[in-house]
This record gives structure tokens, C-alpha cells and sequence, in this order.
């Protein structure tokens, strides 16, 4: 488990990918300053070794480095964005309300 000094109280196992499949709905999410900190620059050094890598000519091959370097990044990147907490649909919200109310009738 790596982890720098913008990282080091988020917990993060970039050895396991986080399966998109899992992930059906797509709710906005309530991302920590921290959390927001780290994905920016996260997708800077993606950015970055993304150009590097179109620039020189490279092969997309799976035992590139640089390929395996930002696939690496971005496994990091997409498990501290799902980490951050969903924020409830506006629907969801009114269901919530909704039932609360029919239960305490």
C-alpha cells in the first residue's frame, strides 16, 4: 500500500482495482477537500504521463511501463472518488421523507 504525504489518511489499495461493474448508479458525490486535492493531482500526473507517452510514440502494449504506471494511477483515482460518499437523488430524498412520515402516521 503506497501513499505520499496529499495521500496518507486516505486509505488506498492500488493493487486492487475497483470493479466499475459494481458501480450501476451515477449520483453525484460529496467530495472531501482532501479527497478533491488528491484527484486533482492524481489526474494531473494521468494527464501528464498520458502526453508523455502519445508524444514518444509508444506501443500499447500491457507490459508498458508507462501504460501500466497510468492504469495504476487511474485504479487510485477511481477508488478515492467511489470512497467519497453518494449525495441522494432529489427522489431519493422525497421517498425518504415520504416513508418517514407514513411511518411515524
Amino acid at each position: 500500500m503506497g501513499s505520499c504525504s496529499t495521500l496518507s489518511s486516505l486509505p488506498v489499495s492500488a493493487a486492487i482495482p475497483v470493479s466499475l461493474a459494481s458501480q450501476v448508479r451515477t449520483h453525484r458525490r460529496r467530495i472531501a477537500p482532501q479527497a478533491g486535492h488528491a484527484l486533482e493531482i492524481l489526474g494531473h500526473a494521468i494527464e501528464y504521463l498520458s502526453d508523455e507517452f502519445a508524444h514518444a510514440g509508444g506501443s500499447l502494449s500491457a507490459h508498458n511501463a508507462q501504460v501500466e504506471a497510468v492504469q495504476l494511477l487511474m485504479a487510485v483515482n477511481r477508488e478515492i472518488y467511489f470512497a467519497c460518499p453518494e449525495i441522494p437523488s432529489m427522489g431519493e430524498r422525497w421517498r425518504g421523507m415520504l416513508r418517514k412520515a407514513a411511518s411515524s402516521s
